[in-house]
């Protein structure tokens, strides 16, 4: 017998390693699988990328679903959504942990589409796309009409047919697009705005025939929603069959059930028309007989209550005649009231004689400034006298007079006058004012 080792030999593994052999052996066992559970911890970084958990009651598992994968989604994530997940399981070498690289992801319950579409509906009902106070009027009776449709499919010949049976006069220009696929929504947005900038039609109805909830997809389209809440144009939207309803429906300013239903809404029956007409013209005779025989009587009571006008006119006519009359003797007899006036002021005026009073008043102008200016030199010649004389009193009393007689000044630095020798002290800088200028002295010697 070969003796039992108690102790096999040691492999010592750095981390990378045996992180490294756990991701290629999950990666080798789970390539492809699937897994059910609840979103939790969504999060999308500016990268594109969406990084959530998968969860049940027991166990958490971290998943990643990469930009390109997410952008093929027909629905948007939210967190608590149950969902199902097909990917293969990895391990992220730089923190050892397991998560699921996601290739595509289905929700539980109520499909994709289904619930890709009551996404995108309360969205637009919250920002008020589907609100009737929006929404254009029709006109009643439209010329012009622009269809966006496939121009190979039955819709457009349904809505012909109908329409030009209705009334032959409708001109109607197709523009052709897709209405199925990935590239449906983009053409028929592209069409709404080249419709709106081109201005001819008075209606564009987009329609297509019925089919599964792929087929009728592009019509659920978020753009193509928001180009028909954009278009000036009123928009008829005439998707699939009655039970069929699109946020296209839901965001038109009308929806029809069906391409045949969109005609006969658009176009009344020529012969109803006509009906029609006839009738309200005939209403129309009637109520203008009524309303011109009532203004008939109207005017007969008016005439009545007047009278002959002519009878009236001729007594405004001689009534004018007499005001003009007397207007004219009163215009006279003013006229010559003031003539008589001007004669009697011309007379006083003469009389007067204002050049006489004109020299008296000019001859008392020059005796009186003969006076003022006597006055005014007289009055000079005093006060130039007593100035004089105040001068001279001035002089006799100014401290410079006594100066002039031998006398000094004397003060200190600060300008105070002193008047006895205690005031000084020995050494101290002292200014002597004289009769002509000024002496800077100190003192030597003070006696008493």
């Amino acid at each position: 017998m070969e003796p039992l080792e108690l102790f096999t030999r040691r492999e010592i593994l750095t981390v990378s390693e045996l992180v490294g052999r756990l991701k290629r052996l999950t990666e080798e066992t789970f390539d492809f699988v699937w897994v059910e559970g609840e979103i939790s911890g969504l999060r999308t970084p500016p990268s594109g990328h969406v990084y959530f958990a998968l969860k049940d009651r027991d166990a958490t598992l971290r998943a990643v679903l990469f930009k390109r994968q997410a952008s093929l989604l027909r629905f948007a994530l939210e967190e608590g959504l149950q969902v199902l997940c097909q990917g293969r399981v990895s391990v992220y070498q730089a923190r050892g942990e397991v998560q699921l690289v996601v290739d595509a992801v289905e929700p539980r319950g109520a499909g994709a589409l289904a619930l890709a579409f009551e996404q995108l509906r309360k969205r637009l009902e919250a920002e008020g796309l589907f609100d009737p106070e929006r929404k254009q009027e029709l006109p009643e009776v439209p010329a012009r009409v622009a269809v966006v449709t496939s121009p190979t499919g039955a819709a457009i010949r349904d809505f012909l047919n109908v329409l030009h049976r209705r009334d032959q006069n409708v001109a109607v220009a197709v523009y052709p697009v897709r209405v199925q696929g990935e590239s449906a929504a983009p053409q028929m947005v592209e069409a709404l705005q080249d419709l709106a900038v081109w201005g001819w039609p008075q209606v564009i109805v987009l329609t297509r025939g019925g089919g599964s909830p792929e087929d009728l997809w592009a019509f659920n389209d978020e753009a193509l929603a928001r180009a028909i809440a954009a278009c000036p144009i009123p928009v008829v939207s005439a998707v699939g069959h009655e039970v069929d309803v699109s946020i296209s429906d839901l965001v038109a300013d009308l929806r029809a059930p069906t391409p045949s239903a969109a005609a006969e809404l658009l176009v009344a029956n020529r012969d109803d028309l006509i009906r029609r007409l006839k009738a309200l013209s005939g209403r129309l005779g009637r109520s203008g007989a009524r309303l011109v025989k009532a203004r008939r009587g109207g005017v007969q009571s008016l005439t009545r209550a007047l009278g002959d006008p002519s009878r009236r006119l001729a007594d405004k006519r001689l009534r004018v005649d007499d005001l003009l009359s007397r207007a004219a003797h009163a215009l006279e007899g003013g006229l010559h009231r003031r003539a008589r006036q001007v004669g009697r002021l011309r007379e006083r005026a003469l009389t007067a004689r204002p050049e006489r009073r004109l020299a008296l008043a000019l001859g008392r102008q020059r005796e009186m400034a003969r006076r003022l200016a006597q006055a005014g030199a007289s009055g000079i010649t005093l006060r130039r006298s007593r100035v004089q004389a105040l001068e001279s009193r001035l002089r006799a009393l100014s401290p410079l007079a006594v100066l002039g007689r031998g006398y000094a000044l004397v003060s200190d630095e600060q300008g105070q006058v002193l008047r006895r020798a205690d005031q000084a002290g020995k050494g101290q800088k002292i200014s002597v004012r004289l009769a002509h200028g000024r002496l800077r002295a100190k003192v030597e010697e003070i006696e008493q």
